[in-house]
């Protein structure tokens, strides 16, 4: 993104699809930590659609 790569916006979306795989993946499970790492998993895929859009 500081280089202004044309490509900072296609990863920032991937790495959002990754992020929302995990989220949707950990959420299935009960486990205080698996619902924690869902959490964590959202937050990141919320930031790196904003990174999208401004890279």
């Amino acid at each position: 993104m500081a280089r202004e790569s044309e490509f900072a916006s296609v990863l920032c979306l991937l790495c959002a699809d990754v992020c929302q795989a995990c989220a949707d993946e950990c959420a299935k499970h009960q486990t205080d930590h698996c619902q924690r790492c869902a959490e964590a998993c959202l937050k990141c895929a919320e930031v790196c659609k904003r990174m999208a859009q401004t890279a």
